[in-house]
């Protein structure tokens, strides 16, 4: 039998204890370690803590839990750059201290099926928490992946060669790094697959929600950088693509040739339904009405005429709660898979594959 592949699993860190994070660590690195498949590497990349987080990590190496490393970078991405450069694994994958995978057959199933497939990468559903604290199934939605976030990152494995071919995470990006990924992954037409399973748990960052003015510059960024060399993009352009997802219909139709031909017909309607719940959003943020066409009933909890909304108006480019950046909503046609994906089922697990051994120090 050949030796199955490695995988590493990165996990930026900083601080642990002042972030009242060693709790959430612990359930992340234990997890880990129950997971049934047995070659996963787990990778420390520490911002140079200096609370005792060093001293931590330490204990967890040598109980076998991780291998780390702890030096100053210039943000997230170029933490998860470095843990990319000196992973040993074939596929890496990425989680933060605060995240976890909650289905232990996940990275047996996911690689498997990768192989399989000659997959590039593979993303797959995940629960996300909102720092308001409330939980929300973030389902993908590759076909709006050039309107949102399609996917969180946190659910998605990449062959560790893919990335440094496409010269990895661009670090001028502080919070939309990933959106660019994934989008450039798409544009180059690498084969990506659906894992059809809810497996991971993570945080949204509250960088992400608290900055949507940094957020909407980045995004107009990653328009531009990779959108120029195929359409003549000018200021006006960009702001309706990035703060309610409209585009020229000559740049859409562009975009839809990095999908299979029998999808683009759904491409253009999953585009069209993002544009349209992106502008109720906009105008809800901004206090502005929208008037119900003739014959048509208002939104179901829209408040009286001087009645408090129920809830405060979304951010710019957010989709009102309760979905994700990216979550198609309820009625929606079914996403088809991403190109060169195939449609066969998932690969069974090898029911004769011997579980992880424990880690030192974990109860039996």
């Amino acid at each position: 039998m050949d030796e199955l592949p490695t995988i590493t699993i990165i996990t930026p860190t900083h601080n642990l204890i002042d972030n009242e994070l060693v709790d959430d660590f612990n359930i992340l690195t234990t997890l880990l370690s129950r997971q049934s498949y047995p070659n996963i590497e787990h990778l420390i990349i520490d911002k140079a803590s200096n609370d005792g987080t060093v001293q931590l990590l330490s204990d967890y190496k040598s109980k076998g839990y991780i291998q780390f490393y702890s030096e100053p970078d210039s943000g997230k991405f170029d933490a998860l750059n470095k843990g990319i450069m000196r992973a040993k694994g074939e596929f890496v994958a990425f989680l933060n201290p605060s995240d976890f995978i909650h289905d232990i057959l996940a990275i047996e199933e996911i690689l498997a099926n990768m192989e399989e497939m000659g997959a590039d990468y593979s993303f797959g559903s995940a629960y996300a928490l909102h720092p308001e604290g409330y939980i929300l199934p973030f389902e993908p939605a590759i076909l709006n992946v050039f309107q949102v976030v399609p996917c969180a990152l946190q659910a998605m494995v990449f062959k560790k060669s893919v990335l440094a071919a496409e010269n990895y995470f661009d670090t001028k990006l502080r919070n939309m790094a990933d959106f660019d990924l994934v989008m450039r992954l798409v544009m180059k037409e690498y084969g990506g697959i659906l894992y059809d399973k809810n497996y991971v748990t993570y945080k949204i960052s509250k960088d992400v929600v608290g900055n949507i003015e940094q957020v909407n510059n980045e995004t107009s960024q990653v328009y531009v950088k990779n959108f120029r060399s195929i359409y003549p993009l000018t200021k006006e352009v960009v702001e309706k693509i990035t703060t309610v997802s409209e585009f020229p219909q000559d740049l859409l139709n562009k975009l839809s040739t990095y999908f299979p031909e029998e999808s683009r017909e759904d491409f253009f309607a999953a585009c069209e339904e993002m544009h349209q719940l992106r502008v109720r959003a906009y105008n809800e943020m901004n206090g502005i009405e929208t008037e119900p066409e003739e014959g048509e009933a208002p939104e179901a909890g829209t408040p009286a005429e001087g009645e408090e909304p129920q809830q405060p108006a979304q951010q710019p480019g957010m989709p009102p709660r309760p979905q994700m950046p990216g979550m198609p909503r309820p009625g929606m046609t079914p996403r088809p898979q991403m190109p060169g994906m195939s449609g066969q089922p998932m690969r069974q697990t090898n029911p004769q594959m011997p579980p992880r051994p424990h880690m030192p120090g974990m109860n039996q």
